[in-house]
């Protein structure tokens, strides 16, 4: 999310200092805008501890190769990510403290691992804010689990639950890692299975249901499919045999008991969170997600 506040907030706007505050300001206005939407009573910063984990990369080497910046043995891969957002990263996660708002990571994970872990233990609603396709996985009705899909911006979200993935993929939320592997993803490093797009892959799971089942059909030449199709699966039989498990997200990673629920902000706090707003000349930005966080607590007296 800060990396789309970063770009969806001109790098004029900075500190007194001169220190670019774009994309702490536009995060914060997305925290204020999806409070006062949703009016929720927890919150949790999901952060990637390990944006690209070796035991993805391991698995499948290209795994978000094209966002590296450097090689360098025995350093972990950075990611390409522009000097000045880089530089308020920490504000960032200044920012979040002061407000009292959870900034949840795990070691050897991804944030997407965080959420997909949160979302499968949390008891009643959530709502997954992201702009990954992937996390269309930890979709349940029967839970209240919904995305918030951030792809055109926030302000301009889509509200996702296993109907709107069913109508635009045809496929349930829980196949969505099988159709995802059999798809591929460019902007993960994800080949897919050549000649397998997102109507064939569909087709696929609402025939075989999932993709062991496919790769077994594939497997028998007296079977419907088409020998074309078997080719290609079996053609890609050791990119299946790892796929699935870097594509989907963890649900049972060992978080701690972080306190994730809102409480009204104590005076210490707000003061604090002024002093900082001030120096780095947060604006309209801190009063926003202020009254955003005031007016929800008030909500609960």
């Amino acid at each position: 999310m800060y990396f789309r506040a970063y770009y969806g907030v001109p790098d004029s706007i900075r500190a007194p200092d001169g220190t670019p505050v774009n994309a702490v300001r536009g995060l914060l206005d997305f925290i204020a805008r999806l409070v006062g939407d949703y009016s929720p009573g927890a919150m949790c910063a999901c952060w990637d501890d390990d944006w690209r984990p070796q035991w993805r990369v391991d698995l499948i080497p290209s795994y978000k190769a094209h966002r590296v910046v450097e090689e360098v043995t025995g350093a972990p891969d950075r990611e390409i990510t522009p000097d000045p957002l880089e530089a308020q990263v920490p504000l960032i996660r200044e920012a979040l403290a002061l407000l009292g708002i959870a900034v949840v990571g795990a070691e050897g994970y991804e944030a997407d691992d965080v959420i997909g872990t949160l979302a499968a233990r949390w008891n009643g609603p959530v709502d997954v804010v992201t702009g990954d396709r992937d996390l269309f996985q930890v979709i349940d009705d029967d839970r209240e689990v919904r995305v918030l899909y951030i792809a055109r911006g926030v302000g301009r979200h889509e509200r996702l639950d296993a109907r709107t993935v069913v109508s635009r993929y045809r496929v349930l939320p829980s196949q969505y890692p099988d159709f995802a592997v059999m798809r591929g993803d460019a902007s993960d490093g994800l080949p897919g299975v050549a000649g397998i797009g997102e109507k064939t892959a569909a087709d696929l799971l609402a025939t075989h249901g999932d993709l062991d089942a496919i790769i077994a059909a594939a497997q028998d030449p007296d079977g419907p499919m088409t020998g074309a199709l078997r080719s290609r699966i079996r053609a890609a039989a050791d990119y299946l045999a790892v796929a699935p498990a870097v594509v989907r997200v963890a649900t049972d990673l060992d978080l701690g008991t972080p306190d994730l629920e809102l409480q009204p902000l104590a005076d210490q706090q707000r003061e604090a969170f002024a002093a900082f707003a001030e120096q780095w000349g947060l604006g309209g930005s801190a009063t926003r997600v202020l009254a955003a966080l005031d007016a929800l607590n008030a909500l609960d007296k």
